[in-house]
């Protein structure tokens, strides 16, 4: 699909006036609302393919029924000349990948992007939705530094029917969760796991399980956990370590991490800008239900410490100041001599959706 053609008028209102980014299935453009004298982005998808457009869909529907200040807004929908389009708030800036290219950013900037997002997943998660695709590419940053997750188009209910065969792995190679890569089902843990590399690489300005074959990337994860400098501040070493545990139970629940981070952040009421740039945090929702763990049935806030939730039930259950124990994390020396197996085995050649 491509629209070359600017200041092509779709239904009437948004006067296309530059393509901002492009996907497999989906144009993204710079628009005009001739209605509301604004600028918006316009994603354009063609209506003809079927698990696009279905995907397509279930995105638009995801996003309408989310609202946070770490989310874009959705403000209109609708078909034109075979093509189906969404308008949303234009993010005016660069992504969190574009501003990576300058370098690393500091540990105090880290905590306070880290936390935002963190806290933006964990509502995501609440409303029963993963999704699937956490990477600097997919984190915007506005002008003034305030930080957005976008691009639902992998994201998926936690009840709704798969589009994809058990042979297809969805999302970004760097950034795949293990059982992402073993095909196994996936949970809310994989976007923690995700946002865990995106936040070290934040910190080592480098990508962990990078390299030009995707493939050997993905699987570079099940034989050796990510490298976390011990230079950093202790609670940054063990908070990381646990959201990138090859184990699901072990990881922590966005909320958690959003707690974790944003108690060594000082910060007024609203918003306030870093030293860098870079926003610090949103809303915060101390009384967040965490919601499910994917790997059990228990509702809790920490990770799974022998056998056991730290700091389990709600989070808005727990008195003021209790915080769950920092757990130490786990010894994944064994996980590096782990052969592929299971669902992965045979299947070097799977197809890819994502970057």
């Amino acid at each position: 699909m491509s629209l070359s053609t600017e200041n092509r008028v779709l239904a009437g209102r948004y006067r296309l006036a530059g393509k901002l980014g492009a996907g497999g299935m989906a144009e993204v453009h710079r628009a005009w609302d001739v209605l509301l004298r604004r600028y918006v982005a316009v994603k354009l998808v063609d209506a003809r393919d079927d698990v696009g457009g279905t995907r397509f869909d279930r995105e638009v529907r995801t996003l309408a029924g989310l609202s946070h200040p770490g989310l874009v807004s959705v403000y209109d929908v609708g078909d034109c000349g075979g093509m189906s389009f969404v308008v949303l708030q234009l993010v005016e800036g660069m992504t969190l990948a574009e501003r990576l290219d300058d370098g690393p950013l500091s540990h105090v900037t880290v905590r306070a992007l880290g936390h935002r997002l963190a806290d933006t997943l964990a509502h995501v998660h609440e409303n029963g939705v993963v999704h699937r695709d956490v990477k600097p590419a997919n984190i915007l940053l506005d002008r003034t530094g305030v930080t957005y997750l976008a691009d639902f188009g992998l994201a998926r209910s936690l009840d709704a029917t798969r589009l994809t065969d058990t042979r297809m792995v969805l999302g970004t190679a760097g950034y795949l969760a293990p059982e992402q890569v073993r095909g196994e089902e996936v949970g809310p843990a994989a976007d923690v796991y995700a946002l865990g590399l995106v936040l070290l690489e934040c910190l080592t300005g480098r990508r962990e399980y990078g390299g030009s074959d995707r493939v050997e990337a993905a699987v570079a994860r099940l034989h050796r956990p990510p490298e976390v400098p011990a230079d950093l501040p202790d609670d940054l070493v063990r908070l990381l370590s646990l959201m990138t545990s090859l184990s699901v139970r072990r990881r922590p629940t966005a909320a958690w991490c959003a707690e974790q981070l944003g108690a060594a952040v000082v910060r007024p009421v609203g918003a306030g800008l870093l030293g860098d740039g870079l926003l610090c945090g949103g809303r915060r929702t101390p009384d967040r239900q965490t919601g499910e763990r994917q790997g059990g049935d228990r509702r809790g806030g920490g990770p799974e410490i022998g056998g056991r939730s730290a700091g389990g039930g709600r989070m808005g259950d727990r008195q003021a100041g209790d915080r769950p124990a920092a757990a130490e994390p786990e010894s994944e020396g064994r996980a590096r001599g782990r052969r592929l197996g299971g669902p992965w085995a045979g299947r070097v050649g799977a197809e890819w959706v994502g970057g």
